[in-house]
């Protein structure tokens, strides 16, 4: 079975739920965010679009106040540096909301292999 990227936030969502990886892209979200001084604790019980909500929140913070933090963080989930530079960057929300994308992507493709391999 191969590796499909999901084209969006909720089709990614709705994937890890249907493999039941769900709770550990969670886990995996956490200690990243952790290994990245980010202190952030979902808790398992988190809904999908709870979850959605609360990573844009994060990453539009981190943007706006903790800008080497949130570079850091990039580096240590390891999303596409590429990737990055490509979004439009004039509008803060709009590149707050890619950017979680581009991290749930990136931690679910950890997730699919670890559990595929």
């Amino acid at each position: 079975m191969n590796f499909i990227a999901p084209i969006n936030t909720n089709q990614l969502l709705e994937e890890a739920e249907k493999e039941s990886l769900y709770l550990k892209l969670i886990e995996q979200i956490n200690k990243d965010f952790n290994l990245a001084n980010e202190g952030i604790d979902f808790p398992k019980s988190i809904s999908p679009e709870e979850l959605k909500i609360q990573m844009h929140e994060k990453i539009y913070r981190m943007i706006q106040y903790k800008f080497a933090e949130y570079l850091n963080l990039l580096y240590i989930i390891d999303v596409s540096e590429d990737q990055i530079k490509k979004l439009d960057g004039s509008d803060l929300v709009i590149l707050a909301e890619n950017v979680a994308f581009l991290i749930l992507k990136r931690e679910w493709q950890k997730v699919w292999f670890r559990n595929k391999y």
